[in-house]
């Protein structure tokens, strides 16, 4: 419908003023004087209008109770968990937080019963903690290689260390900055999990916490790897499956950053990799192969101990230069 409501109106409600005997002929020789219309009936009155404000509330779905997660009754960061939270229960992914799953110095990551529309029973929320940044080591060549955002929320690359938000101390460019290593991680999981890696399937990110799936059972989180006794028989194909995850991830642009038998967790024997939030492109800053062989050196030194020996940085640079190239000078 092109035609506007205002239109409708003026050709409904004007009407002109009634002239006295004789003054009809003054009243063309003033050519001047405008007929004076009475006020307009107001926009609201309108019954087209009234009819689309009805439609328009019953389009709109109920309100929902008001969110009081169970966890919350002996927490003493309940309002830090509710602010955070709440934006997944009021768009329908979460009906409640039950417990908390795992705990580390950047995130903490609770278990929540899922909500009927996500398909799940339950899912898992990682919420930073308000100084997770404080924590990032090294923290300038992670910075340098990914794509930052500035104040205003606009990407600029990250090579650009002059006035950039990632190198300004005030609180709004800070902000700016946790809110893209945040969106950073998400963007990473959701690219790598399409490509059928072993990461948790990604469901929504919203300010500082990221939504995905739960690994385990309800009352038995799935336990990182750095606090398992493999059996023997599984050590080799779960050496090999997380090398497969690192070079598949490269050949995404992405490496972990951070990886190690803590950022891997292990349910029914299988491995999930985690903890993204260290993640960075390798085909934006080729000075990251350090990274790579690191990820690598910490995998190999893991599976060790279960007999499976390799020159990690021989195995690095073979991967590497398989999919990069040359490996850079001085590494």
């Amino acid at each position: 419908m092109t035609r506007h409501f205002d239109d409708e109106l003026e050709e409904e409600t004007t009407t002109f003023v009634k002239l006295k005997p004789g003054a009809r002929e003054r009243a063309r020789s003033r050519t001047h004087v405008q007929n004076k219309p009475t006020r307009k009936t107001s926009y609201e009155s309108s019954t087209d209008v009234q009819r689309w404000l009805r439609q328009q509330a019953y389009e709109e779905p109920q309100q929902l109770p008001p969110f009081n997660p169970t966890l919350l009754a002996s927490r003493r960061d309940a309002f830090w968990i509710l602010s955070s939270l709440a934006p997944f229960y009021e768009q329908r992914l979460i009906a409640d937080v039950l417990f908390e799953a795992h705990s580390g110095k950047e995130a903490i990551v609770y278990c929540c019963e899922a909500h009927p529309s996500t398909g799940v029973q339950y899912l898992a929320a990682k919420v930073y903690r308000p100084r997770m940044f404080r924590s990032l080591r090294n923290d300038a060549l992670y910075r340098y290689s990914r794509i930052q955002r500035d104040e205003q929320g606009q990407a600029e690359h990250g090579n650009r260390r002059r006035g950039s938000a990632a190198t300004r101390k005030s609180e709004r460019a800070r902000a700016a900055q946790v809110a893209s290593w945040i969106e950073y991680e998400y963007q990473t999981q959701r690219l790598l999990y399409t490509h059928n890696a072993n990461f948790p399937r990604p469901f929504a990110q919203i300010g500082n916490a990221v939504l995905m799936e739960y690994i385990g059972a309800i009352d038995e989180p799935a336990p990182r790897l750095s606090e398992v006794e493999l059996p023997q028989e599984e050590a080799q194909p779960l050496f090999d499956c997380i090398m497969g995850n690192i070079e598949l991830a490269l050949i995404h642009g992405r490496i972990h950053g951070d990886l190690s038998a803590y950022n891997v967790l292990y349910w029914q024997g299988a491995v999930i990799l985690i903890d993204f939030a260290q993640a960075v492109d390798p085909y934006h800053n080729s000075d990251v192969f350090s990274l790579f062989a690191r990820d690598i050196e910490r995998t190999c030194r893991y599976f060790a101990y279960y007999g499976i020996n390799n020159n990690p940085r021989e195995l690095a640079r073979q991967i590497w230069t398989n999919h990069m190239g040359p490996v850079p000078e001085l590494v």
